[in-house]
């Protein structure tokens, strides 16, 4: 690994640590023991780093504190986040990290049972831009687990090039690593006012370039389907199957807003799970949208349809919960307009073409915001996301720790309040 910068050898380190987050464990925190073990290593090498109170608490959250650079250090503290657990979608354990000078064409991450695990410039545009580049891939079996670790590698790699020359300018940095973003969880144990925090960024973004400031409202829905089961031999006008009850419920979601039909600003109605017999059936659901009249409306379509199917089948056939996980931040940053600015002049000093991009999906800054600690969110650079053709471009890490090192400099200055 000598040949690659500090950045890229912290990356391919902190993937091979497996810290998948469970969501059938979202009651404890972290809801996997390895997440613990990830906590542990990255509070060890913030410490090396020359951390002030550098804590790993119970709950696998790492905190740490960077000293300002002279002249900074009555300035307000700004904050870097990211999450160190790995998403459920795709399998996360034994990763192993490779990396493939592209060429062109399809980009192979690898092949398994004999079959290519590729992603194609039609699926990702972006791919044509990376010819002659180095792209680090899984071996297409697993997850890479740049979502988040490239945003983590990014951000411990930033508080190396910050000690290494102390002249960068900078305020007092806080540092979060948090687990369990992946499943709703992320930030909300961090305790805003120990942290110490004015302002924050997470970095769990994708393409460069991109700046978010606007998320999804999200909610998760699960429906528990209770079904009334006979023999079959004397079923006629007495069975309830609850299977075909979840068949139609799901039907009578409106097909076309799903994910797979839907972009750009518009929300969706996601079944990720079912399972259960033809006595009981549970499906969980995810709603999303930007628009909040909306996002309400979308709860409410499902406790229609339940409404509509205990009419067929009897009442307490169908019953709907929906359990809020995040909101649209975007109404947060109304006079602090210099999160964006900042933000975006610092893509732009690095040779990025700077956007503002309302993200498909949430971040821990979403609920660090709305719990009034102003958190948009920087890119990493990663691509395909909770998915075993996730991959992320050398130079994409390279650029994104000189983005926050321009980024923080910004800080080391008074910022004009709107």
């Amino acid at each position: 690994m000598a040949q690659y910068s500090d950045v890229v050898q912290r990356f391919m380190r902190y993937v091979q640590v497996d810290s998948q987050s469970d969501p059938n464990n979202e009651a404890h925190t972290p809801s996997t023991p390895s997440q613990h073990e990830m906590a542990k290593l990255l509070g060890e090498e913030l410490a090396q780093l020359g951390c002030q109170d550098v804590t790993v608490d119970e709950h696998a959250y790492v905190t740490a504190t960077v000293p300002a650079s002279k002249g900074a250090e009555d300035l307000p503290a700004l904050g870097l986040c990211s999450h160190i657990d790995t998403s459920f979608d795709a399998p996360a354990h034994n990763v192993r990290p490779h990396v493939v000078h592209y060429e062109g064409g399809n980009l192979v991450a690898g092949v398994v049972d004999g079959h290519e695990v590729s992603t194609s410039p039609e699926q990702v545009p972006d791919l044509d831009g990376f010819v002659g580049q180095d792209i680090i891939c899984s071996d297409g079996s697993t997850l890479l687990s740049a979502d988040d670790k490239a945003g983590v590698a990014e951000i411990c790699a930033l508080v190396a090039r910050l000690q290494t020359d102390p002249t960068l300018p900078h305020p007092t940095l806080k540092i979060a690593l948090v687990p369990d973003e992946e499943i709703g969880h992320g930030a909300s144990l961090l305790d805003l006012q120990k942290f110490g925090a004015t302002w924050c960024y997470t970095v769990d973004g994708e393409a460069l370039g991109e700046f978010n400031y606007e998320t999804f409202n999200a909610s998760e829905a699960t429906v528990r389907i209770h079904g009334v089961m006979v023999h079959p031999g004397s079923a006629k006008d007495v069975m309830v199957n609850a299977i075909t009850v979840a068949g139609e419920f799901m039907q009578l979601v409106p097909a076309a807003q799903r994910p797979e039909h839907t972009c750009g600003r518009e929300g969706f109605y996601h079944p990720i799970d079912i399972n259960g017999s033809a006595s009981d059936v549970t499906l969980t659901y995810i709603l999303r949208d930007f628009d909040d009249a909306e996002f309400d409306h979308r709860a409410e379509v499902l406790r229609q349809i339940a409404a509509f199917l205990n009419q067929r089948y009897g009442d307490g056939t169908v019953e709907v919960a929906v359990r809020e996980q995040y909101r649209n931040m975007a109404s947060k940053f109304k006079g602090l307009e210099f999160l964006v600015t900042n933000a975006l002049e610092a893509n732009q000093e690095v040779g990025l073409d700077a956007r503002c991009v309302a993200v498909r999906g949430g971040t821990d800054g979403s609920q660090l915001t709305l719990r009034g600690l102003p958190c948009p969110n920087i890119a990493t650079g990663g691509y395909n996301a909770h998915s075993v053709r996730e991959f992320i471009p050398v130079k994409s890490l390279e650029v994104t720790v000189d983005l926050l090192q321009h980024l923080v400099a910004k800080f080391a200055v008074p910022q004009q309040l709107g």
